[in-house]
């Protein structure tokens, strides 16, 4: 049977946008039609400002439409980490960001009803190592007090309850996590957009943004349009249309496959409580039922640069056996990836810059936080005091001879594989 591209696609195609003309010009003009700008164009539209969302694919094409669906508490750097960085009030206040955008996204889902399979049955992160589990332990006896999540140490004596693996010392449920179906979020989140009166257009690449009296001269593939305001959100697929944006992400693919049905049966013997997975290696995998309960997706970093999926596909199976041996034989059915971005100090960014508003870098953690820092973008640019962040004005850094091209990646990965084999 002929390998399938993305299983979330098989029940919930994308959204195709519209079709008319484009405008002469409009208040606000977004470059990017995933989470992120499509979270915008509802803000700035309800704020009354005529808003065009102009992506060079289909609309959510990228990895909004693509991702593992994994929605988790999810900034990287710990509140130490913060804290040395921007002293321990504004650390503080960064880190309960993350919190934040978790609670709104729920909010979205179970009180105003998001059509994204939402499944609030918490992760199970494992440890690779005694090392690695002992600072589990650790880290979730001493959680910071208002940041605190509900969190199940599973000593390996107990490991079979969570997930039928050898390969972890023991791990952690966290309880406040959850999955969506990211397809079905992305057309949820494109309907709330359209439906506040944003036009929303897909293979309409923007190819260049000019200062002009009273804003910008934007170029696209169907015409030029007069913006007042422009938003780049484009993430892990920004180019040399925006430099400097391009500087101060890392575009890093991420890979997926979709096994072949196993049954209900047959997935909950191999996660009893059908949570999503993963563990404490430097090299990321990730893994979940799928939204029926039939088929174990999973994901992680089985490439640097290719874009053709099913040429990874022989490496995610290895990757997938080493958590469960049992599934040694079973084929892969689908096969898609995108490409998220990854920034150099680990967090997402959203601001202005030389009059070109911006928000991206979600380092892999896109589900809650696009939405929740699209969402804020927008009431920035709609001049709405609630859009006001703990992000604003922090430094979004780049690093010398970096412009676009991840050339440090492999040597990077080639000594997480080794750290992860010695169980650093």
């Amino acid at each position: 049977m002929p390998l399938k591209g993305s299983y979330w696609l098989e029940d919930s195609a994308l959204p195709s946008g519209t079709t008319e003309a484009l405008p002469d010009a409009v208040d606000v003009l977004v470059v990017g039609a995933g989470y992120t700008g499509l979270s915008a164009a509802r803000e700035t539209s309800l704020g009354g400002l005529s808003t065009l969302v102009c992506d060079r694919g289909l609309v959510g094409s990228g990895c909004s439409g693509l991702n593992g669906g994994q929605v988790a508490y999810s900034f990287k750097p710990s509140l130490d980490e913060l804290s040395a960085r921007h002293g321990a009030d504004l650390g503080f206040r960064v880190a309960e960001e993350a919190r934040h955008a978790l609670v709104n996204l729920r909010r979205l889902a179970e009180s105003e009803g998001l059509d994204c399979d939402w499944q609030p049955r918490g992760s199970f992160y494992g440890a690779h190592s005694a090392r690695h589990f002992a600072q589990i332990v650790r880290d979730a006896e001493t959680q910071p007090k208002g940041l605190e999540q509900r969190i199940t140490i599973v000593p390996r004596a107990d490991l079979r309850g969570e997930v039928d693996s050898d390969l972890y010392q023991g791990g952690a449920v966290f309880h406040d996590d959850a999955s969506v179906q990211p397809a079905k979020l992305l057309n949820a989140v494109y309907r709330r957009a359209a439906e506040a009166g944003a036009t929303i257009i897909g293979n309409c690449a923007v190819t260049a943004i000019e200062r002009s009296s009273g804003g910008f001269r934007v170029a696209t593939a169907r015409g030029t349009v007069r913006a007042t305001k422009v938003l780049v959100a484009t993430n892990g697929y920004t180019t040399s249309l925006t430099p400097w944006h391009r500087r101060r992400v890392i575009p890093i693919g991420s890979y997926q496959i979709a096994t072949e049905s196993l049954g209900a049966e047959r997935v909950r013997t191999l996660i009893p409580n059908l949570r999503n997975v993963g563990d404490t290696r430097r090299v990321i995998v990730y893994l979940r039922p799928s939204p029926d309960g039939t088929r174990i997706l999973f994901g992680g970093r089985a490439a640097l640069y290719e874009s053709d999926a099913a040429r990874c596909v022989p490496r995610l199976e290895s990757m997938l056996t080493e958590v469960f041996p049992s599934l040694a034989g079973v084929s892969a059915t689908h096969a898609w990836m995108g490409f998220i971005a990854y920034t150099f100090d680990a967090m997402p960014h959203l601001g202005e810059h030389d009059g070109l508003f911006y928000c991206l870098g979600y380092c892999g953690q896109g589900v809650p936080t696009a939405t929740y820092f699209g969402m804020r973008i927008g009431q920035q640019m709609a001049g709405r005091p609630e859009g006001r962040t703990a992000l604003d004005g922090l430094s979004f850094s780049t690093r010398p001879l970096y412009y676009g091209n991840p050339w440090f990646l492999a040597p990077s990965i080639f000594s997480y594989r080794l750290l992860d084999r010695l169980g650093y």
